[in-house]
């Protein structure tokens, strides 16, 4: 078996930072490629072949217990497991997981936990539909533990952006090869420290990818509160909350926000920018956490006025 200390992750370069703790989960290795080719029909009446991103149903059993059933890419399988159970607060550490052995032959995920998990049945028997694609599940209340998350400060230096890494951050956006380059119909979600990126994962729906990248946060003892998040998706309620729960101050989209993502980024203090491409962007909250360096405005010219 090959185990995630043995190699770096699928969707881009993962840097491992440290040595890992020997309390880390075994991880299996079982990604599996991201796009197919098919023979389609243009519009001109040829026939050619494109890709087109692969989608598999991935169901996750914990302790020979069904939870639920993801549907993926399957780039990093294993740590799309581990971050979803993070971010469902089905587990406090990732010391409680012995071991994540993903199985494609039978599309299953097993999670062998190493003293089971509390409140097992309690915990799962809640189910929130999510505006997530595909339709995600968030067990519990998602509201419940908010007053728990402590993030950083707005005046500690590594829990803020300038306008300049902002465009930094983008930029490296823009670069970064991708699988919808190539194929679309999938969503990327990246880990930063300023302008740094740290780690880039795509998936069918972003809410899988922030879970991958939750799961690699935690195999490798990173923590949150310098980081930036970055997604290609809107800033839902659902987003803002794991972003939140991973300790991360700041989350720059490339799409818009809902009204009740919105309202729990001021709530937590979190900054959000939305609509953000290219040296384009609306910041929606958390302007405490964001220098400044504004663009000069444009005049137009008398006759367009």
């Amino acid at each position: 078996m090959t185990t995630l200390r043995d190699s770096q992750a699928v969707s881009s370069p993962i840097k491992l930072p440290r040595a890992l703790p020997s309390t880390v989960p075994r991880l299996t290795r079982a990604s599996a490629p991201l796009t197919q080719e098919v023979a389609v029909l243009d519009e001109f009446g040829a026939t050619r072949r494109i890709s087109i991103p692969a989608e598999r149903a991935l169901t996750v059993f914990v302790d020979k217990r069904e939870l639920v059933t993801l549907m993926t890419l399957g780039a990093s399988p294993e740590l799309l497991v581990l971050g979803y159970l993070r971010n469902q607060r089905l587990v406090e550490s990732v010391g409680q997981i012995e071991s994540i052995t993903v199985d494609w032959e039978v599309q299953a995920a097993a999670v062998k936990t190493r003293a089971g998990i509390e409140r097992f049945d309690e915990k799962t028997a809640r189910r929130v539909v999510t505006t997530g694609c595909g339709q995600g599940t968030v067990f519990g209340d998602m509201m419940s533990d908010l007053a728990s998350i402590m993030l950083p400060p707005a005046d500690d230096p590594a829990a803020r952006i300038s306008q300049l890494a902002l465009y930094g951050l983008l930029d490296a956006m823009r670069l970064q090869e991708s699988t919808y380059k190539s194929a679309g119909s999938v969503h990327g979600c990246a880990l930063f420290r300023q302008d740094e990126l740290l780690t880039f994962v795509e998936d069918v729906g972003r809410h899988n990818a922030i879970d991958t990248i939750a799961g690699w946060m935690w195999m490798n003892g990173v923590s949150g509160g310098d980081k930036i998040f970055y997604t290609t998706g809107r800033l839902t309620s659902e987003m803002v909350i794991k972003s939140a729960q991973m300790g991360v101050p700041i989350i720059v989209s490339r799409s818009g926000i809902t009204q009740m993502g919105h309202e729990l980024a001021t709530r937590l203090g979190l900054a959000l920018f939305g609509r953000a491409m290219n040296r384009h962007f609306i910041c929606y909250s958390g302007f405490a956490r964001f220098d400044a360096q504004p663009e000069p405005a444009k005049v137009l010219p008398v006759a367009a006025r």
